[in-house]
């Protein structure tokens, strides 16, 4: 199993900014202060429940048979998700 990205610092839980990207094909070395995309700065159980929405094509009915919970339950969820999303676009969008 590949480790997960780590999102927040282990000591003061801030979130983490991306300083290098490495070419393991020539080893060229980008180095900055990069954000994480979005995506990225969800967690783990909130990557997953994306992951599976698009492999179910969007159904939610599918879904829900998977994952043994109710459609209701699983449309709450989703929409808990939307609603993190928008904040998290709303955050990154005023300046510092």
């Amino acid at each position: 199993m590949n480790p997960k990205l780590p999102i927040h610092c282990p000591a003061c839980e801030a979130a983490l900014k991306v300083s290098q990207l490495l070419c393991e094909s020539c080893s060229t070395s980008v180095n900055g202060t990069f954000s994480l995309p979005l995506f990225l700065k969800l967690q783990n159980d909130e990557q997953d429940f994306i992951l599976k929405f698009l492999l179910n094509s969007g159904s939610l009915k599918e879904m829900a048979k998977q994952m043994n919970i109710s459609y209701p339950t699983l449309r709450n969820k989703l929409d808990d998700l939307i609603e993190k999303i928008k904040q998290m676009q709303t955050d990154e969008d005023l300046p510092l």
